[in-house]
């Protein structure tokens, strides 16, 4: 075997990069194990982004300034997102985070894009709605409505109170494969569908900029929280994960996979003084807390939460969630990516004896 020759090593690489070629062994970035990783032999991915806590009193002042300074007709929605202090861009590596409000009056014209997207309603006035493909969506306090990918929807406030919700959206997943397309309706708003009107003509405005084959899906969109909560209350009753706590997922009724193919909606329970054993899982995920106090440990970063705020759990991160009041549940709502990994094939958990097999598009909880 030849001596090795640093300096013909480095000559190469220099000749490589200047023909844009590079030698997979200049760097491997596929070892970035921790150290109990190493032990074991065992090289995965770091965690992407760092775990944050994006608390409810920081965030409502700036949601108030930006009512004044931006009006919700003025280039795009009046959303704050959320950036994750470790990554150029986005809340975790798939997801993006954010809370939009609304003002009396004001209605945030439709739309369509390629980013799935969905609404968990923080605040809500009595005639706060959602049009999606033409049907007609009132939002009450902490219901769950979807605006699946190239569905036409827009907003409307037509009582007396600020509506607030979270945003989630897949940004992150769609740019990466450079597959982000957007389109306005034309109209501010779209005409609502009824019994007499061929939906699909309904919706296609005077002038459609980019033509696409597009099928109307019947799938439930919106989640009322009674209905969770109700679910939450009687699983409450029964064991629960060790790893989780009381944890609920939304699933469509029809195909009873994950609400959106790329996103997993949970709700997710802790009863007084309950906390859970820490584990990681190739999926990331974002947190709203509908109630209670609590604390999430990650990677032994302490994230302190209570109502309203928002935090983030980067993927293959270890971490436990804690509900600190001995008589108060605290529950969470969150999103993550698992039915996007699921597919790939890439979902697992640990520690060992919680990973599942997972059909295409499926994730591990059915509610």
């Amino acid at each position: 075997m030849a001596a090795f020759d640093s300096s013909e090593s480095e000559s190469l690489l220099q000749a490589l990069r200047a023909a844009n070629m590079r030698g997979q062994w200049e760097n491997e970035a596929h070892r970035t194990a921790s150290d109990r990783d190493v032990e074991k032999g065992v090289f995965g991915p770091k965690p992407g982004g760092v775990p944050h806590v994006w608390p409810w009193a920081t965030v409502k002042p700036f949601l108030e300034r930006s009512c004044k300074a931006i009006p919700e007709t003025f280039t795009s929605r009046r959303s704050l997102m959320f950036n994750n202090p470790g990554l150029p861009r986005g809340t975790t590596t798939s997801i993006n985070m954010g809370i939009q409000m609304i003002l009396p009056g004001e209605l945030a014209w439709a739309h369509r894009h390629s980013i799935s997207a969905l609404r968990f309603v923080i605040s809500a006035g009595p005639s706060l709605s959602t049009v999606v493909s033409g049907v007609p969506l009132p939002m009450s306090n902490y219901d769950l409505v979807l605006t699946p990918a190239w569905e036409w929807h827009d907003h409307h406030n037509a009582g007396d109170q600020p509506g607030v919700w979270l945003d989630v959206l897949d940004g992150p997943i769609m740019n990466s494969l450079n597959q982000v397309f957007f389109e306005n309706f034309g109209p501010d708003r779209q005409p609502l569908a009824n019994s007499d009107t061929d939906l699909l003509s309904s919706l296609r405005p005077p002038e459609n900029l980019l033509e696409t084959k597009r099928v109307f899906s019947e799938t439930t969109k919106i989640y009322p929280w009674r209905e969770t909560e109700e679910r939450l209350k009687a699983l409450s009753e029964k064991p629960a994960s060790p790893y989780d706590g009381v944890v609920y997922e939304y699933v469509d009724p029809v195909s009873q996979r994950s609400v959106l193919p790329s996103l997993s909606c949970w709700a997710q329970l802790l009863r007084p003084g309950e906390k859970t054993q820490a584990h990681r899982h190739t999926s990331s995920s974002v947190y709203f807390v509908v109630r209670g106090n609590g604390r999430t440990i990650v990677d032994d970063v302490e994230l302190t939460w209570g109502p309203n705020d928002c935090f983030v759990v980067p993927n293959w991160a270890w971490h436990e969630h804690r509900n600190v009041s001995s008589d108060q549940d605290a529950v969470l709502f969150s999103v993550n990516d698992i039915p996007l990994l699921a597919f790939l094939g890439l979902y697992r958990e640990e520690p060992d004896i919680s990973i599942r097999e997972l059909p295409s598009h499926q994730t591990r909880r059915k509610g």
